[in-house]
């Protein structure tokens, strides 16, 4: 083997260093009979192959990095298309012409927090009015928040009912600064008012004056 390494000696300094090297490992063995030099060459090849390449540059302008996360979705979509998802937590909200109902309920239906108008100071007919359903929405969230619910909640569910000045202001807190962060964990929005089919008749309307 020295022999080789002379014959070598006119081809370049660098052969001759690499085979110099490998000619002290080969020397080193361990108790398994493996050469450090072995040892060190299935080192290297068990290694991942991202291992052996530099990392690929981060996007540097906003549209390519909104082009490499979506890139990045596709991917996991096409490779996962049905992912196990978590339940989702529901939010039940029930507005009527007289009062605002908010439940907070875990994916099993077990309630975690229930306010209505009447929670937060406002009496008799005052609970019907659209500033006290606004003021309870912007109540619940908030309370969402301090409690720490909103760091368990992964999906959140929107449950609508009823046509009271409690839904459209809720949605409007939802949609506004106060449900910055709650809106990003809800995935869905359903509304489960009741809708008769048949049934006895109804009461009569009402007749004021």
């Amino acid at each position: 083997m020295q022999q080789q390494v002379r014959a070598l000696s006119d081809s370049g300094p660098s052969d001759i260093s690499y085979l110099s090297d490998a000619l002290d490992m080969s020397d080193k063995s361990d108790k398994s009979g493996k050469s450090a030099y072995a040892r060190q060459l299935d080192k290297r090849l068990s290694q991942p192959l991202d291992a052996l390449f530099d990392p690929k540059p981060i996007p540097a302008t906003r549209t390519e990095r909104d082009a490499a996360t979506m890139t990045s979705r596709f991917r996991d979509i096409i490779n996962d298309p049905y992912p196990v998802q978590d339940p989702p937590h529901h939010l039940h909200v029930y507005s009527h012409k007289h009062n605002t109902h908010m439940t907070l309920t875990k994916p099993n239906r077990e309630p975690l927090l229930s306010l209505s108008c009447g929670n937060i100071g406002f009496r008799k007919a005052h609970r019907s009015k659209f500033d006290a359903a606004h003021q309870l929405s912007s109540f619940m969230i908030g309370k969402i928040q301090e409690d720490g619910h909103l760091m368990t909640i992964k999906r959140l569910e929107v449950v609508l009912r009823g046509f009271g000045a409690g839904r459209e202001a809720f949605t409007k807190v939802l949609l506004g600064p106060e449900g910055k962060y709650l809106r990003e964990v809800v995935t869905r929005v359903t509304d489960s008012t009741r809708v008769k089919f048949g049934g006895t008749k109804s009461r009569n309307v009402r007749r004021l004056g």
